[in-house]
């Protein structure tokens, strides 16, 4: 009898056994290309690479500091109040509807201008002055601190300052005011005033007020503003004693807080 390592097995048996390999060689290639199996480097087709989106991260804000926390704060309060002050004076406007007031120099008599030996000026002017207050609603107070003037161009010949008083709603107030003044080494400015009115046969001088004024709104009284009035006044002649007769007249009106 035979043993079982004895036994001859069907060769249908071995070749089930057997499990298949991978070629030793790709199937395409010629023999004359064949090379040791070993050294032969059997090449897949290539992957293809993946392509990530690169994303940059922004970078951590920061906190807001306490400097820029209060210029916020403070930017903020101020534009409320201008906003509120801007609708009180919106509102003020349209109840009072405010008008400018207006001047105008009617009358100029010089009472000295007069050079004496040692060439210095003396000069006294008397002007009058209207004012007139336009508003039906609005009162005018001229307070201390005011200065009107006479100039020549850059040389001012005498000044003087005007009352205090109350100026009501469509009032007109004419003023009285002297104005007097020296210079000094004037010998030079009389010539050229004499040249001056010999040439043209009139002189140009300019009138200049600042005043002082706190304004009324009905019953409520506002804080101090300034009138800065300029007014060109064109005369005939320098004569003392006289009344000067004025040709031309004109005044410019502004408002300073």
């Amino acid at each position: 009898m035979m043993t079982d390592h004895q036994r001859i097995h069907p060769a249908n048996d071995l070749e089930s056994q057997t499990k298949p390999t991978i070629p030793l060689y790709p199937r395409n290639i010629s023999k004359s290309d064949r090379r040791d199996p070993l050294q032969y480097e059997y090449f897949s087709p290539p992957i293809p690479k993946r392509k990530f989106q690169v994303r940059y991260s922004l970078p951590p804000k920061r906190k807001r500091s306490c400097c820029c926390r209060f210029l916020c704060y403070t930017f903020t309060i101020l534009l409320i109040l201008i906003i509120a002050i801007s609708i009180t004076l919106g509102s003020l406007y349209l109840a009072f509807r405010p008008k400018l007031p207006k001047y105008s120099v009617d009358r100029l008599r010089i009472a000295q201008f007069n050079l004496s030996d040692n060439n210095n000026l003396f000069v006294t002017f008397d002007v009058t002055v209207t004012a007139r207050n336009p508003n039906k609603k609005i009162g005018i107070y001229y307070v201390s601190g005011s200065n009107i003037s006479a100039w020549y161009k850059e040389t001012e010949l005498c000044e003087g300052s005007l009352p205090n008083f109350y100026q009501g709603h469509r009032n007109i107030t004419v003023l009285n005011l002297p104005l007097t003044g020296q210079t000094n080494d004037a010998s030079g400015l009389v010539n050229t005033l004499q040249q001056q009115l010999q040439e043209k046969g009139n002189l140009p001088l300019n009138i200049k007020v600042n005043q002082n004024v706190r304004v009324k709104f009905g019953k409520l009284k506002l804080f101090r503003v300034k009138f800065h009035v300029r007014c060109e006044v064109v005369v005939d002649s320098l004569g003392a004693d006289n009344d000067i007769s004025i040709s031309d007249s004109s005044c410019k009106f502004k408002l300073r807080l």
